[in-house]
Formats: structure tokens, C-alpha cells, sequence
């Protein structure tokens, strides 16, 4: 089975079923689209909106239809040539769930025990599920006990913090199995695998995988700036981070105004400190089991260890023996006096146990405390704070990004690439329009010094953010501001969180929109970013689409979209208002860069056409001239993309004169319909990009 050449992610939920995803299957099919990229399928807790919870791996969701609704949609599917690709969550399952209440009511001697990561030593599974002044309860097999405790007591694997959520050993053949069995024999085009960081033995996996299924496979592997996945991993290629990362960088400029302010810390000593703060606290059961497998030096000793190596790792793990100069840094950088000793032991067994765990934890240690945590503290330049970022890379030359681009397309050419995914902590369009302001940053961080003057929030990272939030996703409704601000404070643990709550902080967060979202400056600062937010937009999603890899497309995204973190980016797609605007395109409408979106569904759509023919290599284009900075272009065989980068500066002065020379006549724009000419001002006088084929008329 080959790998789409796009995909369209649909987000499944009780009011989202499968036949509302087969009615619009035909619409998705006009637009282009070749793959629907499911979320997560399988029987999952009550009322989940996003199926990461399975409860029961054998069964479709009944909330969804079952098994009869989704073999429907997959008919349809077939039907219109499009293929179906699977999320799949292989790391761990909801609890309660019926094998899980075998474990509870059996303890060991249960034929499930084997399926969950749980440490016996104590002959009972404990669970933080009661009330802070409630006394214990006791039960053969499991104790139920005060919430607070299950951060440093907690003796089972899970995801994350989230107890409700336990980890499942998919290592163990007959586990993987009983995971896997029905969902392989659905038929599906591709999988995309959930959180493989998790997993015991990634590679053994994916191997194991492989050899049961022989479709596109594409894993939720977050990659640092200067990480590849391993070559040994029979898989297509990530999900799509790392390429976010590059488009969305190539249209942001360096801009050193947005760096630490007045002595403040460097991103770099704000993440170390919130993952510090993630290891002592919130992660402090895994720390201390894999402590104890530390031989030869004292238990507190090995947990300080554990955590000082987990917390400076420069990466989200590695795969001993594969990424042993990733294990090298975060030891070098580690001066506990037992981290000799952990040394020693994990590279003397890369394979045992003690390896395993540590680097399946490093992981959560990263995810938490740097995207959790340290992407709601360090908010000067919240545009990159994104999942796989960098916030303290300002900007992409173009030089490279066309090589990131050409390896992408040399040794992972069938890797999705994306934009806005169900966890990105903005919109691509939030992105894009945030990305003027490192063009103008004198003239925003004076609009922000003045509004916090009359109007700010005491704590400086949550106001930071809550300005470039209320401009980037404007219009917004009150409702929606709060739930964002809500959850990036608690996320942050400064002021307030999850677990200790600041009943008067939180109040004074939750009244913040009312008193702001009607202020004409605002609207006023949001207009001024808004058309050269677009250009961005409209760039960077031609890029994606046209770029190698192969790109997805989140759901309502074919439209501006400027939804914020889940759940915010979880509402309901108007189809039919895209019904009809797609209509009037196929009709021959060449719509205006306006607030309809319309221009950039004309992008995805004839993108997309282009993309179902087949692009092959990767040759970068340069411009010729004073304003050659301002594009970004590139050949792919008979397809030429070229989009405007920097619009604010790029306005100041125009394209005077600057070309685009062109390899060979008889190049047709197909976003606009005409004839194409090296000349940028006339090639982009009605869109900020243009689309090149070859040939066509």
C-alpha cells in the first residue's frame, strides 16, 4: 500500500459519528483530499471527545455508530477513492475498563495483571481517587486512597500524569495481540501511532507492527531542531511536527525585541527549572521506581539522579544503543553523585530494565515540563511556542529550510507534514498572524506596555501571553478567552494549577475578557495585523501543501481558522458554508484574500489537484533583485510553489523590480489562471503566492 499524497483529519466524538463523517466524504473528495486520518476509533470512556481513552481495544465505538456505521463510512470511503488512516493508541487505556476491573477484583492472578505496567512489591494496586480527608480503603487486591497521594505513590505506569490513564505493556506478544487484533483487521490504508515515546522498546515495536501490516505507518515522534528518526524504524515518518517547525519559522523574522526582558531568565533557564519542578512533583512516583533499580548508592541519592538526567536530556528520549549521544549530553550535564553509577549500569544493559524505564519517563519529564509548562511561562514570542518548537529560535533563513526540505524529501519523503494538529497549542492561523508582530515589535510591545498599564494581568507570563493570544485569535468570544486563560495559568503552575488553586487569581482571570475584548484598541491592533497575517497564512500553507511529505490538513482548516489549545480547537466545522464556497470555486470564482477564507480554500483545493498528479524531487528557486527576500520558492517536477515572506517589511518598499527566473516558458499560475511572469509584482499583484504547473492553460 502506498502513502497518501494528502490527508484531512477528522476529530470523532459523540456528535461527530461516522455517518456525519460519510456525509461529508463526497466534499472532502471535491476538495482534493485522498486520505481521511481518523482520530482514535476504538470503544473509549463515555462521552470522550477525542478517543485517546480507549476502554476496550476489540470493539468499534459504540458512540460513534459501531462497527456497522464505521464499515459504512469505510465503503463510502472506497467508493470516492479515498483511504481511511487510523490513530492508534498502543502506550496505555482508560481506566476503569473491564480488564482492569479483572486485575482489581483478581490482583496477580489475573490473566490481564500481565497487561499493565503495574509494580507489585506492595501485593496491591494503589489508587489516588478519594476525597483529600477521606480515610483509606482497603481491598484484597487494590487500596483506594487520598488523591494527592498518587503523584508520589502511585505504583502503576500511566500516561503522563493523568492516573486515569494506565500504561499497557504492548512489548509482550500476546498484549500487542489483544491491542491490536481488531483494529488490524479493519482494512485500513495507514496507521498513525499515538505516543510511541512511551513504549518500552519503540523499535521492537514498530517492527512487531510492520510485520502484521504493510500500509502507511506514521508515528508521533516529537523531533528536536537537529534530531532524525531512526533509520531502523520500519515506519514512513513523524506526524508532522518537525515540519511545522520549519514553515512555520521561514515566515518569521529575527527579531531580538522579543527576547528575555530586563534581566529576566533565558528560555533555556526557565525550561530546566519547569522541568525540575515536573520531576519533583507531579512525576515523583516514576522517579522513585526507577530509583530503586539503581544499585550500589543511596535511594535519595539515585533519585536525584534519575531526575537531574531526565530533566536535562536534549531531547524527548533515546533508543539505546540508537541515540547514545543524546544519553552522553544529559549525563555530562549531571552532577549528582550517583549519576556515575546510573551511568555505568544503563550502558552496561541498554536492554534491561533500569535503560528502559528511564528513557521511557525522559519523555513525560520533557513533555510536561517543557510544553506543559515552560511554553506557558517563557511567553514573550508565543508563535513558537508550539509542540517540537523552539522559542528561542527566532526565524528560518530560506537557505535552510530548502535543505531541510530536500533531506526531507532524500530519506523521509512519505512523512506527513501538518500545520494545526488536535494538539497544537494555536491554530496555524493564530500562528500566522502573530508572526507579523516580530516585523513591528517595537510598535506591539508598545501597544502591550500601554494596555497592561490600564488593563494588565498581575502575573507577567499569563499577560504576556493573554495580549498576543487576544490579538492573534480576534474575533473571540468571551467564553473562549477565559477557558484558554483558564487553562495556560494552571498549565503554567506560577500563580495557580491544577492541583492548588488560587481561588482569587483564578477569579481575576476569568474576568479579564469582559473587561477587555470591547476595547477599540484592541480591535484596532488586530486589524492592523490581520491582511499581512493572511499572506502568512496563505504561504505557509501552499508551502505545506506543496513541500515534501505529505501534508494533512486539520479539520475546518481549509477556511482562517483561529481557534486556540484544546478544547478550543475542538468545535464544530461548518460544512456546509465550505460546501458552498468550494462550489463557487469549482464554478471558476477567484475569491479576494478576505474574511471569508475563501482564498485559502482556492489554495488547499488547486494544491491539492496539483498534488494527486505527482511531485518528485525538490530544486530550490531564487529570486533575483532589492525585495529577493521576500519569497520563498521552490520546483517540484512540473510544479513551481512561490510565496511571500515578511509582507509588513515587504510593503515598505515593494518588489521593486525583483525576479523570479523561471526554468523554461510555459508556466501557468492555476490560482490565478494566467500566464505566469518572473516579474513578482505582477505574478503576486492578486495573491501573496502563486501556484506554477507546468503546461497548463
Amino acid at each position: 500500500m502506498g502513502a497518501p499524497y494528502s490527508t484531512y483529519r477528522l476529530q470523532f466524538t459523540p456528535d461527530f459519528t461516522f455517518a456525519d463523517a460519510e456525509a461529508i466524504a463526497d466534499y472532502l473528495a471535491r476538495l482534493g483530499v485522498h486520505g481521511l486520518y481518523a482520530s482514535p476509533l476504538l470503544e473509549a470512556s463515555e462521552g470522550s471527545t477525542h478517543g485517546y481513552d480507549v476502554t476496550d481495544p476489540t470493539q468499534t465505538r459504540r458512540e460513534l455508530g459501531g462497527k456497522q456505521a464505521r464499515e459504512a463510512l469505510q465503503d463510502k470511503l472506497t467508493e470516492l477513492g479515498i483511504g481511511l488512516y487510523v490513530d492508534i493508541v498502543p502506550n496505555h487505556m482508560a481506566v476503569p475498563n473491564p480488564w482492569w476491573e479483572d486485575v482489581l477484583e483478581k490482583g496477580q492472578e489475573s490473566p490481564y495483571a500481565r497487561y499493565f505496567d503495574i509494580d507489585w512489591s506492595s501485593g496491591r494496586v494503589l489508587l489516588p481517587v478519594l476525597a483529600e480527608d477521606a480515610a483509606d480503603e482497603e481491598h484484597d487486591h487494590y487500596v483506594k486512597v487520598n488523591w494527592r497521594r498518587g503523584n508520589e505513590e502511585l505504583n502503576y505506569r500511566r500516561f503522563f500524569d493523568i492516573t486515569e490513564l494506565a500504561a499497557v505493556r504492548v512489548e509482550d506478544p500476546e498484549v500487542f495481540h489483544a491491542t491490536h487484533g481488531e483494529v488490524l483487521r479493519w482494512g485500513a490504508e495507514g496507521l498513525r501511532i499515538d505516543h510511541p515515546d512511551g513504549l518500552a522498546d519503540p523499535g521492537g515495536y514498530f517492527r512487531q507492527l510492520r510485520e502484521r501490516f504493510d500500509g502507511w505507518i506514521v508515528v508521533e515522534k516529537i523531533l528536536g531542531p537537529d534530531e532524525t528518526l531512526p533509520q531502523s524504524w520500519p515506519v514512513d515518518g513523524t506526524t508532522g511536527y518537525d515540519a511545522l517547525r520549519e514553515i512555520c519559522g521561514v515566515f518569521i523574522a529575527p527579531a531580538d525585541a522579543f527576547g528575555p526582558r530586563n534581566g529576566e531568565p533565558s528560555f533555556h533557564d526557565v525550561e530546566h527549572a519547569s522541568r525540575r519542578q515536573v520531576a519533583d512533583s507531579i512525576l515523583v512516583a516514576e522517579v522513585r521506581r526507577i530509583a530503586r533499580l539503581v544499585q550500589g548508592v543511596p535511594f535519595e541519592d539515585a533519585c536525584a539522579a534519575v531526575a537531574e538526567v531526565m530533566v536535562n536530556f536534549p531531547v524527548y528520549r533515546s533508543y539505546l544503543p540508537e541515540g547514545l549521544e543524546h544519553w552522553d549530553t544529559a549525563v555530562r550535564l549531571s552532577s549528582s553523585p550517583a549519576v556515575k553509577a546510573l551511568d555505568e549500569q544503563v550502558r552496561a544493559d541498554p536492554h534491561g530494565e533500569l535503560a528502559t524505564r528511564i528513557q521511557q519517563t525522559s519523555g513525560m519529564v520533557v513533555a510536561k515540563g517543557t510544553e506543559d509548562t515552560a511554553f506557558y511561562r517563557y511567553t514573550n514570542f508565543v508563535a513558537l511556542n508550539e509542540v517540537g518548537g523552539s522559542p528561542d529560535r527566532f526565524g528560518m533563513p530560506v537557505e535552510e529550510f530548502h535543505q531541510r526540505a530536500a533531506a526531507r524529501e532524500a530519506s523521509w519523503p512519505r512523512s506527513m507534514t501538518t500545520l494545526t494538529t488536535h494538539d497544537t497549542k494555536r491554530s496555524e492561523d493564530v500562528r500566522a498572524r502573530l508572526a507579523v508582530l516580530a516585523e513591528i515589535p517595537d510598535e506591539y510591545l508598545a501597544f502591550e506596555e500601554d494596555m497592561t498599564a490600564r488593563y494588565g494581568l498581575p502575573e507577567p507570563s499569563l499577560n504576556r501571553l493573554a495580549w498576543q493570544s487576544l490579538v492573534g485569535a480576534w474575533p473571540l468570544t468571551e467564553e473562549r478567552l477565559a477557558q484558554y486563560l483558564e487553562k495556560a495559568s494552571r498549565e503554567a503552575k506560577i500563580a495557580t494549577s491544577w492541583v492548588d488553586r488560587n481561588a482569587d487569581f483564578d477569579a481575576e482571570v476569568a474576568a479579564w475578557p469582559a473587561k477587555v475584548l470591547g476595547l477599540p484598541e484592541v480591535a484596532a491592533f488586530a486589524e492592523r495585523i490581520k491582511v499581512p497575517g493572511w499572506s502568512n497564512s496563505l504561504g505557509q500553507k501552499l508551502v505545506q501543501l506543496t513541500a515534501p511529505g505529505v501534508p494533512d490538513i486539520y479539520q475546518g482548516t481549509e477556511l482562517w481558522d483561529y481557534s486556540l489549545v484544546d478544547p478550543d480547537n475542538r468545535r464544530p466545522v461548518d460544512y456546509e458554508l465550505r460546501r458552498e464556497l468550494l462550489a463557487r470555486i469549482e464554478d471558476g470564482w477567484l475569491p479576494e484574500v478576505d474574511d471569508t477564507g475563501a482564498a485559502k480554500m482556492l489554495v488547499v483545493h488547486r494544491a491539492l489537484q496539483a498534488k494527486a498528479r505527482g511531485f518528485h524531487g525538490y530544486r530550490p528557486l531564487r529570486a533575483e533583485g532589492p525585495a529577493a527576500e521576500h519569497v520563498l520558492a521552490f520546483q517540484r517536477g512540473n510544479v513551481i510553489t512561490v510565496a511571500t515572506r515578511l509582507p509588513v517589511t515587504l510593503a515598505r518598499k515593494g518588489w521593486q523590480g525583483t525576479v523570479l527566473p523561471l526554468p523554461g516558458p510555459e508556466w501557468t499560475d492555476v490560482l490565478s489562471g494566467r500566464p505566469a511572469t518572473e516579474d513578482l509584482a505582477a505574478l503576486l499583484d492578486r495573491y501573496p503566492v502563486a501556484l506554477l504547473v507546468r503546461g497548463e492553460s
